[in-house]
């Protein structure tokens, strides 16, 4: 009589638009300074876009400058540090003022983070409150998504298509 070891288990097999398990973010980020840009799509009740999302961030320092576009029009520009706050500039709004953190950021293209560290976090890992990984490669997530809010409250869902990702150390 032969036996043979029981078969292992096989897993189910993962079905279309599932969502992947992350893998355990490292404890430091990767880099020390990011330039990336991403495409961005706005989808609510009342308002909707698209554009593109350039972002050099270094976590260090809490050094931020973002620009948002779309059509070839910026929409906003934020430029600052942790320690100075973050000049925010809308030009078809005529806003030019500074803003202490991340959270106080009148934008709803950003995830809601309350440091630059946590915005790579984001970027780099898909970490944070309310953030899907949709898609992910060998450099991390490739595709996100999360909720925002419009200026009058509504719900927003925002989603960021990763085009460039230049991290240096």
């Amino acid at each position: 009589m032969i036996f043979f070891p029981p078969a292992p288990a096989l897993a189910a097999p993962a079905q279309a638009g599932a969502q992947l398990p992350a893998p355990e973010p490292p404890k430091a980020l990767p880099f020390a300074s990011l330039r990336a840009e991403y495409k961005w799509s706005l989808r609510g009740a009342k308002d909707g876009g698209s554009g593109t999302l350039v972002v050099l961030l270094q976590p260090a320092s809490g050094k931020l400058v973002l620009e948002v576009f779309t059509f070839g029009e910026r929409l906003a520009l934020v430029d600052g540090d942790a320690a100075a706050g973050y000049q925010v500039v809308l030009p078809k709004e005529q806003v030019d003022r500074t803003v202490a953190g991340l959270a106080d950021l009148p934008l709803p293209f950003l995830p809601q983070t309350g440091s630059v560290d946590s915005l790579a976090r984001a970027l780099a890992f898909g970490e944070g409150r309310g953030i899907t990984v949709r898609q992910r490669d060998n450099l991390g997530p490739s595709r996100l998504a999360y909720e925002g809010l419009a200026e009058d409250g509504s719900a927003l869902e925002v989603e960021l298509i990763r085009k460039r990702w230049l991290p240096s150390n």
